[in-house]
């Protein structure tokens, strides 16, 4: 059969049961259900326009449902479904501990790129590069440093491009996933091939595709998705280039080990050795590691990036903040010099990187959870929600909320540096560095989720992010586009992002 057969086979059958979908729809929307719903539950039509409605201001009806049942439970309508959002500290206590068995997370957190589709089944179900993450990598970080701050020096000069002492408009996202994905590649494959500009376009494409066709794949009901896939997601094709860039190098790293052993004198400290180390014997072949490796760059280069973009335009849009932290960099690197450790000492870039997190964030819920238990899960006060649905935690209406963040509206950079002074002249000192540290996790702060499941890679996306604004303050001019105005950010469902087409003026720093 054609390829054009083929694909007319295909449309004729989505056809063919696109009005299934409907009925299919139709039941699950109109299910009585005594959890309340926000919006849409005057029927299937209802949920429909409503489900439009969410995707188009998703702030405004999580943080209408967060008014209305706080400490609650409380429903809104997707396309095809009903996902379920809750809030209030005992409510989130139960998400974060629920058993794996019963919630889990590797679900939850694949549901809004649709990673089953964009990444592979394989990697749900075997995710042992999250595990390399939380240990390998969050280890060696300090021993790898070096190189970490030689990487963004090197990369920051190569991307940006500029004269010696004018001004160039430079449009902040796409340079920043570039820097951020020289930096990352330094630690996960190393030189020379973390600068090979093919390589590292390779995983930004990907990174985007995985985000934008995750999406469109998610506008589907689940049992289309199989169907629908292989006409949206790119995966097998990056997965092929990728493996032009890796296949050697894997399979010669696989070579050594097999005939010297794990140890060998000279072996590489990075990505690929340490998912060698748990991969198994079914997994000690290129295509396995490379897809982990594809997957560790995807979130690496998405996370970081989206959070310096909003760090930069905070900065920009508030340039009061540039000298008191300009100043800190420069006393503690002359103090301490440019090591992990002394990033620990940098308490106003923390504070600030940690304040555009609470109101940028990432989008108006977190801790996103799929309910795989047969007999579904059940909260301790009894409101019960069915198997196969998804369960959230409100993120930016916590992070707004006046009773639990002083004037939570204002941007205030230096808000978690001056509780830790309080701490300090109260002698609460220890409390108040580990409350107020950017990587703390708590019921207030969840942009890196809370509980057992908290984001894995905080801690490498912490030293990445504080060394990269620190590089920037020490060796650069910034200034907004447009004076005193910050790019209006896409928030859309699930996904909240800064603006992918603003710019910031940079120069080299004028001494």
């Amino acid at each position: 059969m054609s390829n054009l057969d083929a694909t007319t086979v295909a449309v004729y059958g989505l056809v063919a049961v696109l009005p299934v979908a409907g009925l299919w729809a139709v039941k699950t929307l109109n299910q009585k259900n005594p959890v309340p719903a926000v919006i849409g539950s005057e029927g299937w039509i209802a949920s429909l326009k409503a489900a439009r409605y969410f995707i188009e201001e998703p702030m405004k009806v999580v943080q209408q449902g967060y008014d209305e049942y706080k400490d609650g439970v409380f429903r809104i309508p997707r396309r095809w479904r009903w996902d379920y959002i809750v809030s209030g500290t005992q409510r989130i206590k139960e998400v974060g501990s629920a058993p794996s068995d019963v919630l889990s997370f590797i679900e939850g957190a694949g549901e809004v790129i649709q990673a089953r589709y964009t990444m592979g089944a394989e990697l749900m179900e075997h995710p042992y590069h999250t595990i390399t993450v939380r240990t390998s990598l969050t280890r060696n970080l300090g021993r790898l440093f070096p190189e970490v701050k030689d990487e963004i020096e090197c990369g920051f000069e190569d991307v940006l491009g500029l004269p010696d002492d004018d001004w160039k408009l430079v449009p902040v996202l796409p340079a920043i996933m570039k820097v951020v994905a020289r930096t990352s590649n330094r630690l996960f494959v190393g030189l020379p091939l973390c600068r090979n500009d093919a390589y590292l376009n390779l995983n930004v494409i990907n990174t985007m595709e995985i985000v934008q066709r995750g999406q469109q794949l998610d506008s589907w009901p689940d049992f289309l998705k199989p169907l629908v896939a292989p006409f949206i997601v790119t995966r097998q094709k990056r997965l092929r280039e990728m493996m032009g860039f890796l296949g050697g190098i894997i399979q010669e790293r696989i070579a050594k080990e097999d005939t010297l052993g794990p140890n060998y004198e000279g072996r590489p400290n990075d990505l690929i050795s340490w998912l060698l180390e748990l991969a198994g014997p079914e997994g000690r072949h290129p295509e396995p590691i490379i897809a982990r490796i594809m997957s560790v760059n995807m979130a690496a280069i998405h996370t970081s990036s989206m959070a310096l973009t909003h760090a930069i335009f905070d900065l920009t849009t508030y340039p009061e903040y540039l000298e008191p932290m300009r100043e800190e960099a420069e006393s503690v690197v002359r103090a301490e010099g440019w090591t992990k450790s002394a990033l620990s000492s940098m308490h106003k870039i923390d504070s600030f990187i940690r304040e555009t997190q609470r109101m940028r964030g990432n989008g108006p819920v977190t801790m996103a959870r799929k309910v795989i238990h047969p007999d579904g899960f059940m909260f301790s006060d009894g409101v019960k929600v069915p198997r196969g649905s998804f369960i959230y935690v409100s993120a930016r209406p916590v992070h707004y909320d006046p009773n639990l963040h002083k004037d939570p509206e204002v941007f205030n950079g230096f808000r978690y540096s001056q509780i830790r002074e309080e701490k300090v002249d109260h002698h609460t000192v220890e409390e108040g560095i580990f409350n107020s540290h950017m990587v703390t996790t708590s019921m207030e702060h969840l942009v890196f989720g809370h509980g057992k499941h908290a984001c894995p890679g905080r801690f490498f996306a912490a030293t990445e992010l504080k060394a990269m604004l620190a590089h920037i303050l020490i060796n650069y001019d910034i200034k907004a586009e447009v004076p005193g105005v910050r790019p209006p950010n896409l928030e859309r469902g699930m996904v909240s992002a800064p603006n992918a087409t603003a710019g910031i003026f940079i120069r080299k720093r004028q001494l």
